[in-house]
């Protein structure tokens, strides 16, 4: 059994933005997809997405394993439920969000599936102002729990947490983490989407400053680091004038090799990029 799993929520009318989330763009590329790569860089078991009845989604990764929900407009704790019970009996606990959060950093997942991995039966983060059951890590054991209380009705989180242990991890125990503090420091992981305001707004922001750096053939008089900001691995090799390609490839933080241009990155991030001869 892997000891983690990511639940991705893809379902909701969206009705305040008027147009599906997941399928929005954001610096080169969706949403759901940015939201999955993220999560897919913390856990070691499989990644689900949970959508709605009919719901059209956009281009997944092969691996990503995609659930329906049984009823639609059921709130998030039946899609808790539909991704707990796929995920159940595979991995020990599951990091779950929505899937309009585009500043979400792998630092966040880390230190909220620790707060489960530690003995509780739920992480749940107290940030910006408010609970957040959608950025919040739960053990898949939960699921016939939140399946009971879909089936009584009982459609809130909050029900959820009255029948189990609570790890509640206010700003400064998230901040406790250097990694979370230094990366994120104003918790912007928990910054939803909801209407076209914020999406506009999210457009604003700039892609996230990462280092890149060329070795061997690549580097072509650009022997040291190079701070840039892009929000994914296709656009930072188009910022260092490369193509991932048959003769190009990217270390992503010397670790996960990758010609996928749709590899989101997240601050603090360094992609090396090697002729593939040299690196895969």
């Amino acid at each position: 059994m892997s000891s983690s799993a990511g639940i991705v929520l893809a379902g909701g009318r969206s009705s305040r933005m008027g147009t599906p989330k997941a399928a929005l763009e954001w610096h080169g590329s969706t949403l759901l997809r940015r939201t999955i790569g993220i999560i897919s860089r913390v856990i070691d078991g499989p990644v689900v997405v949970v959508r709605a009845p009919g719901q059209l989604l956009p281009e997944l990764p092969s691996q990503v394993e995609v659930v329906d929900d049984p009823r639609e407009g059921m709130g998030p704790v039946q899609g808790l439920a539909a991704g707990l019970a796929a995920t159940a009996g595979r991995a020990e606990i599951a990091f779950v969000c929505s899937t309009d959060m585009p500043f979400l950093h792998p630092a966040f997942v880390r230190r909220v599936l620790r707060a489960a991995q530690e003995g509780a039966d739920v992480g749940l983060p107290l940030a910006r102002g408010f609970p957040q059951p959608l950025a919040a890590s739960y053990r898949t054991a939960l699921a016939p729990v939140a399946e009971r209380l879909v089936a009584q009705q009982r459609l809130r989180p909050a029900f959820l947490f009255e029948e189990c242990v609570v790890a509640r991890l206010d700003e400064a125990a998230l901040r406790a983490d250097p990694i979370l503090a230094a990366l994120d420091p104003d918790l912007d992981s928990v910054v939803n989407i909801n209407e076209p305001a914020d999406y506009q707004a999210a457009r604003a922001r700039p892609a996230p400053e990462v280092t890149i750096q060329r070795f061997g053939t690549l580097a072509d008089g650009h022997r040291g680091p190079q701070l840039i900001r892009a929000a994914t691995v296709g656009g930072a090799a188009a910022a260092a004038g490369l193509a991932l390609d048959g003769h190009v490839v990217a270390a992503l933080n010397g670790e996960q090799i990758t010609r996928d241009g749709q590899t989101p990155l997240a601050t603090g991030d360094t992609v090396f990029f090697l002729a593939a001869d040299a690196g895969g």
